[in-house]
């Protein structure tokens, strides 16, 4: 792989997507009936890996849905002499179809695959996802699969973070938590800096905030990691005070994502504000928040990083996001922001 571009290297999950669309959340002991129901390509790791590649480069001509396993990696997306960054995928895939879907809808998009294994035994992880089409809001029932073999122990030296070094490294929290902290004091101890999207959220040790160069959580993950009520974030000084928490345990950029409300962004450096929410049609808010890391992710690597303007690039693309159906296949193409 060529070095002369910056390197986003994306350890964490691939899950295959399956989605019914509902007229309404069903309640407890309630059968509905599905408008409409896909299959495609998912899981927030490969996901925000798609969104890092796809917002990196322009949309090839011949560009095509991938969600079949006859897709082939087209070399117009790998080889793109216009891509602004080099995406690299670290993951697991069961031996199965779903598997060879995975792998090949992330090379056709320009992301190299070599680090995702695929042990054998193991099955490729699900994610049902229900969408409330009133709404576009959705709830996931994850089933880990692959993604659970991934251990710590494997990811215990600066070796594992790949040759070269990246000049980012992106992870979240749907693989093991061991594995997440083993990488980032690798990561720590080969300086790369982390971004940290610690979705789903859980408790996490004191460790893995020092140092971290980019925390990104959505409300109810500020709420949880930060000790607080949702409440407590519905006006400024919350907000602020919580950001202040993270930053006190050695976080340097915390970015909190609103919602309709917008996005909070706070620094060690003193930057601090909050971004009002992109007008949009939402449709399915799936992977809107992978984008928005996507996006964030390609400025922090840009070379000419500024917390408010990337917060603003990130909140654009994740509204083109929200007005589309789908995971991978909703997230933006550089040209179309």
């Amino acid at each position: 792989m060529a070095t002369t571009k910056p390197l986003i290297t994306v350890l964490g999950s691939l899950n295959m997507d399956l989605v019914s669309y509902v007229p309404h959340h069903p309640l407890p002991g309630e059968t509905l009936t599905s408008t409409r129901f896909n299959v495609s390509p998912g899981g927030k790791g490969a996901n925000q890996a798609v969104a890092c590649a796809k917002l990196s480069r322009s949309q090839p001509p011949s560009t095509t849905t991938t969600t079949s396993s006859s897709s082939t990696p087209s070399s117009a997306a790998t080889t793109d002499p216009t891509s602004t960054a080099q995406i690299r995928m670290i993951g697991a895939v069961g031996q199965d179809t779903y598997g060879t879907q995975l792998l090949s809808n992330l090379s056709s998009h320009g992301v190299d695959v070599s680090g995702v294994l695929a042990p054998s035994g193991t099955k490729t992880g699900l994610a049902i996802i229900l969408v409330d089409e009133p709404t576009g809001q959705n709830r996931i029932v994850l089933s880990p699969e692959a993604n659970h073999s991934l251990e710590a122990t494997q990811f215990s030296s600066r070796a594992s973070l790949g040759a070269p070094l990246p000049s980012l490294l992106i992870m979240q929290l749907e693989i093991p938590l061991p594995t997440v902290l083993a990488s980032l004091r690798s990561a720590r101890e080969a300086s790369v800096p982390v971004l940290l999207n610690p979705a789903p959220a859980q408790e996490l040790p004191a460790s893995a905030y020092e140092g971290l160069a980019h925390l990104v959580v959505n409300e109810t993950e500020a709420a949880i990691l930060g000790g607080v009520s949702e409440a407590d974030l519905d006006a400024s000084p919350g907000l602020e005070a919580v950001g202040k928490t993270f930053l006190g345990r050695g976080v340097q950029n915390v970015i909190i994502t609103l919602g309709g409300r917008g996005v909070f962004y706070m620094s060690a450096s003193g930057a601090k504000g909050l971004v009002p929410a992109e007008k949009a049609k939402v449709v399915d808010t799936t992977a809107a928040g992978d984008t928005f890391v996507g996006m964030y992710a390609l400025d922090v690597v840009s070379g000419n990083f500024n917390i408010e303007e990337a917060v603003k690039k990130a909140n654009r693309a994740a509204a083109k996001t929200v007005e589309r159906l789908g995971a991978q296949d909703s997230i933006p193409w550089r040209d179309e922001l």
